[in-house]
């Protein structure tokens, strides 16, 4: 494939992904800038961890006051999923490891499926997977940044109203694992009830800790669970 076809493919698909996070990324900045952060912080918070559900997670975290070790506990669990992904992406891309390894900062849900499902038929290059991935990034900073810059002057109903982009977000990367197989549906289930009852059975625990609990326990639920084929 000549250079100028695997730009262009990377181009091509990228642009979706970037629109889609555009504005996912203002609502972003709008409610890290409620919470408290500066605009610098939160143009900067999407430039290192850059990884949307987190992010959310993060700053609401951040609002309910919750201790900095509970925040980056709750969000290494969360993104755990990532070393999986990053790991697959780089046996199929025709680089060196140590590029691999750059690359799989570009690795987030949306890229990594488009990158396995939609990859070319001469396979996936690295110039590719880096012109996709970089739309994309940069699509998340900058909707970031106007979310925090512009925050003021959005009324605060419409400000209110966005907040449920957190639970979009959340249901969006959920639902379609859900529908694949009972298995998923199930431990999403239990993960929300355990954390319910958490909450309720020890008040005191705070809201970082009981979703750590929760998610930790849940998870050896799937482990146990048998995969369809009669073994577990």
């Amino acid at each position: 494939m000549k250079r100028s076809e695997k730009i262009r493919w990377g181009l091509s698909n990228g642009l979706p992904i970037a629109l889609g996070y555009l504005p996912v990324a203002i609502t972003f900045g709008i409610l890290a800038r409620q919470s408290g952060l500066s605009v610098a912080a939160v143009t900067g918070m999407s430039a290192w961890v850059y990884a949307g559900a987190s992010q959310f997670l993060a700053v609401k975290m951040i609002a309910s006051g919750v201790s900095f070790s509970e925040i980056v506990l709750a969000t290494f669990i969360l993104n755990f999923r990532h070393f999986l992904m990053s790991t697959t992406l780089a046996r199929k891309l025709e680089v060196s490891k140590p590029t691999a390894a750059v690359l799989s900062y570009g690795v987030t849900d949306e890229t990594f499926i488009v990158a396995s499902v939609h990859a070319s038929p001469e396979g996936l290059t690295g110039l590719s997977f880096l012109t996709m991935a970089l739309m994309a990034y940069l699509a998340w900073l900058s909707g970031s940044f106007a979310g925090g810059v512009f925050s003021d002057y959005i009324p605060v109903t419409i400000v209110n109203g966005m907040g449920i982009g957190l639970y979009a977000l959340f249901i969006a990367l959920l639902v379609p694992s859900a529908r694949k197989t009972w298995q998923f549906a199930l431990v999403a289930v239990t993960s929300a009830l355990v954390a319910w009852a958490l909450s309720k059975l020890l008040p005191d625990l705070s809201e970082g800790w009981t979703l750590i609990a929760a998610t930790l326990g849940v998870s050896a639920l799937g482990i146990v669970l048998p995969d369809g084929k009669g073994s577990p």
